[in-house]
């Protein structure tokens, strides 16, 4: 999994007055837990929203007061209104301890049930796994070379050396189903029924 640096400064004061002041000069509230004492420290916001709008993926090199650790981002709070980032939450990770972790689907290859007038759906843009920091992948690449009409690839079909897939195995990854047009018909005969109609009515008044 590739690997990105972040530099955060130690918060002096942690509470809800402390947050709003970082908030106003562009600083979101950060903690780091994992280990044996959490870290509370804050991070550019800027460096953060392009850290965490990307499909990717990354182990955090997490640089705070001269000390780095390996993280990964466990949690993110934005604002209900604005959108700006409120809190991010990051785990320390350790070479001894599996990595729980969603890591993103790249799909390849063409299904034969598209070329046939299917379409393609996919249901999920990541996957929850676990697995030591040296076997965790960039991504989980499927190929639909095989998938025709009604074909699916489900997390009970996915196999990796060394890593765990955490989501229910049923869960629909990607598939091809039937693209079906709606096509209404006219009954036949049901015009000149609808269009009779009244002078039905009145012969029988007459």
């Amino acid at each position: 999994m590739k690997t990105v640096s972040l530099s955060g400064s130690l918060r002096e004061n942690v509470g809800k007055k402390d947050a709003k002041m970082h908030r106003r000069n562009f600083k979101v509230p950060c903690v780091m837990y994992g280990g044996k004492e959490q870290l509370h420290f804050v991070a550019d916001e800027k460096i953060l929203m392009k850290l965490l709008h990307t499909p990717v993926a990354y182990i955090i090199n997490l640089d705070v007061a001269g000390q780095l650790h390996n993280t990964i981002v466990q949690d993110v709070q934005y604002h209900p209104v604005t959108d700006r980032l409120l809190h991010v939450d990051f785990l320390q990770l350790f070479p001894e301890k599996p990595v729980v972790i969603g890591v993103p689907v790249k799909i390849t290859g063409v299904a034969p049930g598209v070329l046939r007038g299917g379409k393609l759906i996919k249901k999920m843009r990541k996957l929850t796994i676990k697995a030591l920091i040296p076997h965790l992948p960039d991504d989980i690449t499927i190929s639909i070379d095989n998938l025709e009409i009604g074909d699916s690839v489900k997390v009970s079909d996915m196999k990796m050396d060394h890593v765990t897939f955490l989501d229910p195995i049923s869960n629909v990854i990607v598939g091809v189903r039937t693209a079906r047009a709606v096509v209404e018909e006219t009954v036949p005969g049901a015009e000149a029924a609808v269009a009779g109609a009244p002078v039905a009515e009145a012969e029988k008044k007459a």
